[in-house]
């Protein structure tokens, strides 16, 4: 940022430097020095056609030489660039320049600044880690889950514990429990004019989620490559929904095999290295293995987590999915739960699950509290806009 005395029109020259990177063409006559240097140097170097923080990366073997001066380039772009910038400069720095492989070193870990995005990679890689970087793998993945049970926690079982409480209506509720909008609605047609009041006949009452039956949720989950944030924030959401006594949580993972997780619901973290990113996908498969697991049609919300794109049997996942909702079951097909945006997803099949009452949509973190309470209540879907 320029302070008050900089130069409205320098400070215009000094920005496009920086975006345009200094090449001969660029037209700006601007030169940097110091701080601003040090930052062209930190870009360069990962965007620019110069030296690359990962010297030789053409090589297939042999990238430990060049990890002091991967460490260095990290450590700059923490210096001199907001965290938000340095995820996305350090995914840029994985996806373009091969950097990976070099994740498999505990000093690299050390040295990086954790995110959802991080995580995803070191999953991917989990099983070419040696014994000597696994257990830091598992402190930075860790830190990145607690940071999100932090964020998602309270709200999430504050919003649940509502919608239990609201799905739960009992007909003869105590004075306190008395859903009074719900209850006059009912009772319109008893309504006396010469005294201007309702009569209520029968009344409709907040059951309370401790003395009604258990919700049951089944998290249906792609592991395939591009659902890498999906299945960390899923991993999330699954321990915190298991923590809740009111919801029996099932959390399942699948690719073209099925695996249930949901004995390891009590740590988040042994469910992501539970996971196996990567591989095709078997939705069919999967939705087969968690319609088995329903034994409450009308008390199970079913949660397909997927970009759709089958490799299985459409027509037996499709039967499959009006089978469930037939029979009860509130199904809801998140095409992700992330914070990335709609992803590319396979339109036909979301728009034959559409057809069966079952649009698919991207979900936030945030709005996924919302989205289950309205499963777990039976009303409208709270999806988003989609433009």
């Amino acid at each position: 940022m320029a302070d008050a005395t900089t130069d409205p029109a320098q400070e215009r020259l000094r920005r496009w430097r920086l975006v345009l990177g200094g090449d001969a063409a660029d037209g700006t006559g601007r030169a940097l020095s110091g701080r601003d240097a040090a930052m062209d140097g930190a870009l360069t170097a990962l965007y620019g056609k110069g030296d690359t923080p990962q010297a030789g990366r053409d090589r297939s073997a042999g990238l430990g030489a060049s990890a002091p001066s991967v460490a260095r380039w990290l450590g700059d772009i923490r210096t001199y660039f907001p965290s938000s910038v340095v995820q996305v400069m350090q995914r840029d720095a994985i996806d373009r320049l091969g950097l990976a492989t070099l994740l498999l070193e505990p000093e690299m870990l050390e040295a990086v600044e954790a995110d959802v995005h991080l995580v995803g990679t070191l999953l991917s890689l989990h099983k070419a880690m040696p014994e000597t970087t696994k257990e830091t793998a598992r402190a930075v993945v860790r830190k990145v889950v607690e940071d999100l049970e932090k964020r998602l926690a309270t709200r999430t079982r504050a919003t649940l514990t509502g919608a239990l409480d609201r799905s739960a209506r009992v007909s003869r509720p105590r004075h306190h429990d008395i859903d009074w909008n719900r209850t006059i609605a009912a009772n319109l047609k008893h309504y006396l004019p010469e005294h201007r009041t309702v009569v209520p006949e029968r009344l409709i009452g907040y059951g309370h989620a401790s003395r009604s039956v258990k919700k049951e949720v089944v998290l249906c989950v792609d592991q395939s490559g591009s659902m890498a944030s999906s299945v960390v924030y899923a991993s999330v959401f699954g321990a915190v929904l298991a923590s809740m006594r009111s919801v029996d949580t099932r959390l399942v993972v699948f690719d073209t095999t099925v695996v249930d997780l949901t004995d390891r619901l009590d740590d988040p973290v042994d469910v992501l290295f539970g996971t196996r990113l990567g591989g095709g996908t078997d939705i069919n498969r999967a939705l087969a293995y968690c319609q088995s697991l329903i034994t409450r049609p009308a008390e199970t919300v079913v949660v397909l987590i997927s970009d759709l794109y089958e490799g299985g049997i459409r027509d037996e996942m499709l039967k499959r999915v009006a089978a469930m909702k037939a029979s009860g079951v509130g199904f809801v097909t998140l095409l992700a739960l992330s914070d990335e945006g709609a992803p590319a997803y396979d339109g036909e099949h979301a728009a034959a699950l559409a057809a069966l009452g079952t649009p698919a949509f991207a979900c936030t973190p945030d709005l996924f509290p919302e989205v289950m309470a309205a499963a777990i209540e039976k009303r409208p879907l709270p999806i988003p806009d989609a433009g």
